[in-house]
């Protein structure tokens, strides 16, 4: 799942795992509760200003947050999954190829969606199972025709060089 990036920074953590404010003061949580808004209920965190809970400090905001009066807060879910997520190196080499898959495969099963593979109008197995396969080779067909492309583009693009030369 891509990073939000919603709230302006980037959510990093303390070791114990509580997210850090702007200031770099790391954000107790204050509760939590069940988020029905996705696909599936997950636990969600509201996590706090230090300056202000459990008990208000009297010292006023290091770097002048822009909710300062009420103070800072950030809701993540709770999951040492969803941690992950915020921590990940994604300007690693690592990261981009893996996401590169990612994207390809989704490439891939919308050119499947687009030609009609998850409402088949046939009535037998058979039938759907045959559909199924010609959407595949059809798909496999255009990526196969795409390399060539490429191929012989880039093969004239070096004979322009070498006669340019």
């Amino acid at each position: 799942m891509p990073l939000s990036k919603r709230g302006g920074h980037k959510k990093t953590f303390d070791p114990d795992g509580l997210p850090l404010c702007q200031a770099g003061l790391p954000m107790p949580l204050k509760y939590t509760f069940i988020s029905k808004v996705t696909l599936f209920e997950h636990q969600r965190g509201r996590y706090v200003c230090p300056l202000l809970f459990p008990e208000p400090t009297g010292q006023a905001c290091p770097v002048q947050h822009k909710n300062w009066p009420k103070g800072c807060i950030t809701t993540i879910p709770t999951s040492v999954g969803a941690r992950i997520r915020y921590q990940l190196d994604r300007d690693g080499e690592a990261y981009k190829q893996v996401y590169k898959q990612r994207t390809a495969t989704e490439r891939i099963n919308s050119q499947a969606v687009a030609l009609g593979i998850e409402n088949p109008k046939l009535r037998n197995g058979k039938a759907i199972t045959n559909q199924n396969t010609l959407i595949y080779v059809l798909i496999n067909l255009r990526a196969l025709h795409r390399v060539r492309r490429k191929k012989a583009a880039r093969a004239a693009q070096v004979l322009a060089d070498t006669s340019a030369a």
